[in-house]
């Protein structure tokens, strides 16, 4: 048995396939985790979703930040914005099963055993690992019982910092932010959202990158994440980020984690959406 971290397929469903064949990928054998953001952008979110719907107990996906952002627009808490590419997913004929089985995803998936823990963006320096978990799964349970909750307050930068006591709307945005939308923190600890670029041109502007703030409590397990187009394929001791820009016209990347030291898998894919 294998098991593969596979990066952002955002809507791409053909490299999606071309990847699998790569990897030999056999769902009686073999597992897939994915980093999140399986739809929007790319020319084929339905197909993306029928595809790993149908992979049953051997994928394991947590949510993205535009997996979200296709759930608010599906529950009427927001609308399709320019560049989405969510229409056909949402006028499908099974529509409400591949949207059921979506909102039932995780935001965070940990594996003890494999010491590896699989999230989309990133974590708030002042959180543990117990602690991030558990903040995952309050967003979790909202979303499985009052969705818009979740959905109505979602959009937004602040708060920018974490505090134990922040509660209801913005406890939960702040949640959502780290675990989905997060790139850089600053010197203090706080959120800096709306950063997009790579380290080497961000020298100078005091951002951090999350999984280099110099007092992050929760290290630990290794974490394999994605989000993060313009930083590529990373890797150290404490993280993997596996975004390496497939539907900007990079490659869709698969990475080996039972196995260490593993080399990346990867496929070109055709630009399909334009960077913002």
């Amino acid at each position: 048995m294998a098991l593969y971290a596979i990066g952002d397929v955002q809507g791409c469903d053909r490299a999606l396939a071309e990847l699998l064949e790569r990897l030999d990928f056999s769902s009686r054998r073999d597992r897939l985790w994915f980093v999140g953001d399986l739809v929007n952008r790319g020319p084929d979110s339905l197909g993306v979703l029928r595809r790993i719907r149908a992979l049953g107990d051997s994928a394991i996906v947590v949510l993205g930040n535009h997996d979200l952002h296709c759930l608010a627009v599906a529950f009427g808490e927001s609308r399709e914005r320019p560049g989405d590419t969510l229409s056909a997913l949402l006028e499908a004929r099974d529509r409400r099963a591949l949207l059921d089985w979506l909102l039932a995803r995780p935001l965070i998936h940990s594996d003890p055993a494999l010491g590896w823990i699989l999230l989309h963006a990133g974590l708030a320096p002042q959180w543990t690992i117990p602690a991030a978990v558990a903040c995952a799964r309050e967003i979790e349970q909202t979303l499985q019982h009052t969705p818009e909750r979740v959905f109505a307050g979602m959009y937004g930068d602040g708060p920018d910092r974490w505090d134990e006591r922040l509660e209801g709307a913005a406890r939960r945005r702040f949640i959502v932010n780290c675990l989905t939308r997060l790139r850089y923190v600053d010197a203090e600890g706080r959120l800096v959202l709306r950063a997009k670029d790579a380290p080497e041109k961000s020298r100078g502007r005091g951002w951090i990158p999350w999984f280099e703030a110099p007092a992050r409590a929760w290290r630990g397990p290794r974490i394999v994440f994605g989000h993060w187009s313009t930083l590529g394929f990373h890797r150290t001791d404490e993280v993997v980020g596996l975004d390496t820009g497939c539907v900007w016209g990079g490659r869709l990347s698969a990475l080996r984690l039972d196995v260490e030291d593993a080399d990346p898998v990867s496929v070109a894919c055709p630009k399909a959406a334009e960077f913002d």
